[in-house]
């Protein structure tokens, strides 16, 4: 008996954290009329991490998520506006994780969240966050904390984006909104024709739809590197270039030069890292915001700032930049850079 309650006293001592969603997400162009939250992950427990040889579990402070979402708009918002949004919250998974040839795990949070205009029966895509939060042990004392805030500042920056997003894409059918993914991937012509077009592209939204600006060219050395992007026979800057295509095969641009864009099951993929990928914003802060069509996104978190190296697709993540290499995918969608580890 007395090890049973020492267990459960134990088990009741575990640390908590909560996400608080108090953030101001007041719509200030008075776009928007309501804000709709569907809650589509399968396992609503978020987890926990390691704080001290502890665990520490992350939790949401309201467990009824979908009112809680829908009371904070009103809340901040007349509801003066013409525009229903939907927000998607399609995973949200807090966990410690050993990366190859690291000597200590990491804590981390694996979050997706999707936004839409709704019109009628009608979703039309506005843009997606998807991404891994990394904590660095060696910086950050207590993990669930830092990951708590960042979940929360993420939700609400993301929130603010889709006021102002535009939509891309065509409509996705109320009975196919859980299946978005796959109904609108169809569009993207860099994944579904057979061949990629030879040439170059200046944003994201050009390959999606295969089509490279002829004004443009690359300039190779002897060594077959490319060391100048050509406009109308001058040369101009990298940051105008999103990619190039030579033989069929894609070429992104990234701070480091460029890299292949390999393809399989789940779309296009460049194998490297957050600190190849990522530079620190003039404010200190870090971008994660991207873009369809060469329009900036957002910022997020305690790193909200802007950029304008939308055309090149080289935005920044958030969390610890780990030299940590992986497979890190391009969303399908909206081209931002999509880190599974």
């Amino acid at each position: 008996m007395i090890f049973f309650l020492l267990i459960s006293a134990t088990v009741a001592a575990q640390k908590v954290e909560l996400i608080t969603l108090n953030q101001n997400i007041k719509d200030k162009k008075g776009f928007i009329k309501s804000l709709t939250l569907i809650d589509n992950r399968n396992d609503k427990t978020i987890g926990s991490v390691t704080d001290k040889d502890e665990k520490a579990e992350i939790k949401f402070a309201d467990v009824d998520l979908k009112s809680h979402f829908e009371k904070w708009f009103k809340e901040a918002n007349d509801n003066v506006g013409n525009t229903d949004i939907v927000i998607m919250l399609e995973n949200l998974k807090a966990y410690d994780e050993q990366d190859e040839n690291k000597t200590f795990p990491y804590a981390k949070a694996k979050i997706k969240i999707s936004g839409f205009l709704k019109r009628n029966d009608k979703y039309y895509f506005i843009t997606r966050f998807d991404n891994v939060i990394v904590c660095n042990p060696k910086t950050v004392s207590h993990p669930q904390k830092y990951l708590a805030q960042q979940i929360s500042d993420i939700i609400s920056e993301f929130i603010k984006i889709t006021y102002s997003g535009s939509v891309s894409g065509s409509y996705i059918p109320e009975n196919q909104i859980n299946n978005y993914d796959e109904y609108l991937i169809k569009n993207n012509k860099a994944l579904t024709n057979p061949v990629l077009e030879n040439g170059v592209y200046t944003s994201f939204k050009t390959f999606y739809n295969q089509q490279p600006n002829l004004d443009y060219s690359v300039e190779k050395n002897k060594k077959g590197k490319v060391v100048r992007l050509i406009k109308n026979q001058l040369s101009t800057s990298f940051s105008e270039m999103y990619c190039y295509v030579e033989n069929g095969v894609a070429y992104k641009l990234t701070p480091v030069g460029f890299d292949e864009m390999k393809k399989n099951e789940k779309g296009f993929y460049i194998h490297t890292s957050r600190v190849n990928l990522f530079s620190e914003a003039k404010t200190g802060g870090i971008m994660i915001g991207a873009l369809a069509g060469g329009v900036v996104g957002a910022l997020i978190g305690a790193a909200v700032d802007s950029g304008s190296n939308g055309a090149n697709g080289a935005v920044n993540g958030i969390g610890f930049k780990s030299t940590q290499e992986s497979d890190v995918y391009i969303d399908s969608l909206n081209g931002t850079y999509i880190f599974e580890k």
